[in-house]
């Protein structure tokens, strides 16, 4: 089933990814970043319902500077942070970083604006390492606060959330390694429960893989 959402990934198909038995125990509809249309956010926007966000790996992120949110509280001396900043009951701090708009977008939110900042976004994290200012270009090219939520991926040797789950897998798929993301919520008020993401995979013919698989995949992949 790995290998099905790899190919899947590869083209730009969504897959769909369930984290962890005791975890936050959500599904996700997971895309390659660059692969990423108006018409993909409508279905994300759509079908999950959830928050949409993008990926990038830490070692890419910091290329930039690019901050974790909690970090960026902490340092800013905002003092209900102490207050607000207990541990998140299913894993450790979030992988939350900043929020950013394209700069050509105007209000950044709608469908096309989106995928606008977000494949944009899959550019620059693919050039970064070749960029003579990473700092300065991302100035450049983007504005935050915005509409596209962007989340730092730690490595799922150190947490294993959708963010990091997601990002294995554009690895694995040799894309660039930022995914767009979002959780599949259902209408009795909570996230989608695993068996009901299961009938949407296959009423939609999407790949299902659970966190597990991936990391089984990753840790081989890694060698």
């Amino acid at each position: 089933m790995i290998s099905k959402a790899i190919e899947d990934i590869k083209k730009g198909k969504p897959v769909l990814v369930f984290d962890a038995e005791g975890r936050e125990e959500e599904t996700d509809i997971v895309y390659a970043s660059q692969f990423i249309t108006p018409e993909k956010v409508r279905f994300m926007r759509k079908e999950g319902g959830g928050l949409i966000c993008t990926t990038v790996p830490d070692f890419l992120a910091s290329k930039f500077g690019l901050p974790y949110l909690h970090d960026i509280f902490e340092q800013s001396g905002y003092e209900i942070f102490e207050y607000v900043s207990k541990k998140v009951r299913y894993d450790a701090l979030p992988a939350f970083s900043i929020t950013i708009n394209h700069v050509d977008n105007y209000t950044g939110i709608s469908d096309r604006e989106r995928a606008k900042t977000i494949v944009e976004f899959a550019r620059f994290i693919e050039e970064v390492e070749i960029t003579n200012n990473p700092m300065e270009e991302f100035g450049r090219r983007f504005i935050a606060p915005g509409h596209v939520h962007l989340l730092i991926s730690s490595g799922l040797e150190r947490r294993r959330g959708h963010t990091e789950l997601s990002t294995a897998l554009m690895q694995m798929a040799g894309v660039v390694p930022s995914a767009s993301i979002v959780e599949i919520l259902g209408d009795d008020g909570y996230s989608l429960r695993k068996e009901d993401a299961k009938k949407f995979a296959d009423e939609h013919g999407l790949v299902f893989v659970e966190g597990k698989d991936i990391i089984d995949a990753w840790s081989k992949w890694s060698e």
